[in-house]
């Protein structure tokens, strides 16, 4: 489905020479223009148990703009596999980019109640899935799994000689691959994009400080990050995870609470901004080409 051949770019600024600290940044938003950044690695271990098993059919979860579903679509379009999105919301929602290219690559959504949604795990719910759809291969929000986590061991590069390893978390999945493939000196931190960062199931550093009111949440502060950012590196951020990562690396470089030679994961999620932007009425000056799926 992919051949992944990692990208790292090194990123200056007066800030890490002042600090004498070397930066670079893993260009997961590079490897694929659909399947965004660390979603692929993800997915590549659940479809692959889907053939084993003989299921023709994946089923997943997410809400109207979630880069995971937008990416199942894709990948399960590629695999040759028919792909079920159980979304968080009102069919209305059916208009926006990330659902209508789920749409369009074929995935078949069926909305749900949030109250129906926070059901996703029962055994009752998804027997009614069942039910109603027939016999599905079951990736977990997010992809939320052991396969999933098992995909993210193989995101860092097998030679690598970085000290500190960032990356963006919600569920921690992708945090936990990465601290298992990690080697015994060097040390991860995972910058939560939650208000509540809750039990991820990983030994990892979690750092919560730089979530910006929550989920999906922003701030004038934030978007100016972003914006100055993007211009002078030409590295393109995304609203939720990646913008929090890189301020969060950021503001600990400054206060002198990392250092050394730091790599910084960039987890894609740039369709994504397509939908945040019409949400929330934003205008980006549009100085760096973002994919838009």
């Amino acid at each position: 489905m992919l051949n992944y051949n990692p990208i790292i770019q090194k990123i200056n600024s007066d800030l890490f020479s002042e600090k004498k600290v070397d930066v670079s940044v893993l260009r997961l938003d590079l490897i694929h223009p659909q399947i965004s950044g660390n979603k692929w690695f993800k997915l590549k271990y659940n479809l692959e148990e889907a053939k084993r098993l003989g299921y023709d059919t994946i089923l997943t979860f997410g809400g109207a703009f979630s880069n995971h579903i937008h990416a199942t679509a894709v990948a399960c379009k590629q695999a040759g596999f028919k792909s079920i999105g159980v979304i968080r919301g009102e069919p209305s929602s059916i208009g926006n980019n990330t659902l209508s290219d789920a749409a369009a690559n074929g995935m078949q959504l069926f909305f749900v109640s949030r109250e129906d949604y926070n059901k996703k795990q029962d055994a009752g719910f998804i027997q009614s899935l069942n039910e109603r759809f027939g016999n599905f291969y079951l990736v977990p929000e997010g992809g939320d799994n052991e396969l999933g986590a098992k995909g993210c061991e193989e995101i860092l590069p097998m030679q690598n000689n970085f000290d500190i390893v960032l990356c963006a978390c919600g569920t921690g999945t992708t945090l936990k691959g990465i601290s298992n493939s990690l080697q015994p000196s060097q040390k991860i931190i995972g910058i939560s994009v939650l208000k509540g960062v809750g039990d991820l199931n990983t030994n990892a550093n979690v750092n919560a400080e730089y979530h910006f009111g929550g989920y999906a949440k922003h701030t004038k502060e934030l978007l100016e990050f972003k914006e100055s950012f993007e211009a002078q590196t030409q590295i393109p951020l995304d609203y939720v995870y990646t913008s929090k990562l890189f301020y969060g690396a950021t503001d600990l470089i400054r206060s002198g609470s990392i250092e050394g030679k730091i790599l910084i994961v960039h987890s894609g999620g740039l369709q994504g901004n397509r939908g945040y932007e019409d949400r929330y009425a934003l205008n980006p000056k549009r100085n760096v080409n973002e994919p838009q799926g």
